[in-house]
């Protein structure tokens, strides 16, 4: 047998493996961190200077005081809601911790993003809205406490 049948294998499996296993995951984190590096590292989101979260993710939140994400979607990770699923809920908040309506309206439009510029779906993202309640009105919003400790478990 040649031993030419065995060693261009070989080396072609070497090259292929340091491309693909070396060079290209490092050029693809450089670039990550070079020019996005807020996305490339999970869109972190932070209160009062903790990481609680992404807003990539969808954290569940079970107080009645807070945004909460939708339990239908097929991942049941969408951190985003649409904007009649937050008007709906803000009456709820409203009734619970008295933040005016009014407030809440204003929150939810200036976090209003659409999926094709703004002619797609609107939708906001919950985690935002409840991170600016919690920094506006967390003496209203009884169980903020519990945003904290679910979001920074996962």
């Amino acid at each position: 047998m040649n031993k030419k049948y065995f060693t261009v294998p070989v080396r072609a499996a070497i090259v292929l493996a340091v491309i693909c296993g070396l060079i290209y995951p490092v050029a693809v984190t450089a670039v990550g961190q070079g020019f996005i590096q807020y996305q490339a590292n999970g869109s972190v989101a932070l209160l009062n200077n903790t990481t609680v979260g992404s807003y990539l993710i969808g954290q569940s939140v079970t107080s009645p005081d807070l945004f909460n994400i939708r339990n239908d979607s097929a991942s049941g990770v969408d951190p985003d809601i649409t904007v009649v699923s937050a008007l709906n809920q803000a009456t709820i908040i409203h009734n619970n911790t008295n933040i005016s309506m009014s407030y809440l309206q204003k929150l939810i439009h200036n976090n209003t993003r659409y999926t094709l510029l703004f002619f797609g779906t609107a939708y906001v993202n919950a985690l935002r809205l409840n991170l600016e309640l919690i920094t506006a009105f967390h003496n209203r919003v009884t169980l903020y406490g519990e945003i904290y400790a679910n979001i920074t478990k996962s």
